[in-house]
């Protein structure tokens, strides 16, 4: 019986060593996973932070726009009101067959944009050119009629001007806005790195928590092992104890069955020698 709970025994201890084994396996692997996750985290704190600096740019930059816009508006308006005092003036002085300068503007306006935007044979471009240098230099006589009168000259530069003004804020309007969409953009991608980062962590931790959950389960049961193998050392321990015990008993038997002999011997007359006196002390009988 003995032989048998040892056998059992050297068979639990090996699935306890199985067990932690592949405990400290899953730990190692949840450990992984775990670094794994905090970088990420790490990573999308980083992405987020970004995206938020580049928000508040971006609506700086838009802020911005809208200032520059309305000192813009306000500059074209100021030059649009001279510009209508300098066509009553016109009107008032005989000039109503002359097209406002407005107009030729538009105009002028008009035909670069289909140069730029359209396909012409060679002569129907230089068609247009010459049309565009007709109204430029319409515009330039009816401007220099108007310089003759003192005050006109002074309108027709305030004007100019203020015309001149507004097109420098509406450049740095452009630039304003042009800077809050880029701004806008590299938000838009942080933000969208950050979601993957997140995704990307909460995936490892999914993988850290199973792993984690797996090895608690290696060292429960290598626990359970241990406490089996406490319990059979304790049973093992007895019976050897009780083997021991049992051992000495018959050897005590024996040598007092001896001891009597020689005694018995002795009594009748043989002598004892130092071997048969020793056990004779052993048996406790002299």
């Amino acid at each position: 019986m003995l032989n048998e709970l040892i056998d059992k025994r050297k068979k639990i201890l090996a699935e306890s060593e199985q067990h932690k084994e592949r405990r400290n396996e899953l730990n190692a692997t949840a450990s992984k996973f775990a670094r794994e996750r905090n970088a990420l985290n790490g990573k999308t704190r980083e992405f987020v932070e970004e995206a938020q600096k580049n928000k508040e740019l971006r609506d700086q930059a838009n802020k911005d726009v809208h200032a520059q816009k309305e000192e813009r508006n306000t500059l074209n308006e100021q030059a649009n009101v001279l510009f209508e005092e300098i066509e009553g003036f016109k009107k008032e002085h005989g000039a109503l067959k002359n097209r406002g300068v407005k107009e030729l503007q538009k105009q002028i306006e008009h035909m670069e944009f289909r140069q730029q935007t359209e396909v012409f044979s060679v002569d129907k471009e230089r068609e247009l050119i010459e049309k565009i240098k007709a109204l430029r230099a319409e515009i330039r006589d009816q401007e220099t009629e108007l310089e003759q009168n003192k005050e006109m000259r002074t309108k027709l530069t305030d004007a100019r001007d203020f015309r001149h003004a507004a097109s420098e804020v509406h450049a740095r309007v452009t630039e304003l806005a042009e800077l809050a969409q880029k701004h806008h953009d590299l938000m838009v991608e942080n933000y969208r790195n950050a979601d993957k980062s997140r995704e990307a962590a909460d995936a490892s931790h999914k993988q850290f928590v199973e792993a984690q959950e797996a090895a608690d389960a290696e060292h429960k049961a290598f626990l359970a092992c241990q406490k089996e193998l406490r319990d059979y050392d304790k049973v093992i321990g007895g019976l050897r104890k009780k083997t021991r015990s049992t051992k000495v008993t018959k050897e005590q038997k024996a040598v007092r069955q001896e001891a009597e002999r020689i005694f018995t011997s002795f009594r009748s007359g043989e002598k004892l020698t130092t071997d048969d006196l020793l056990l004779l002390q052993r048996s406790k009988m002299v």
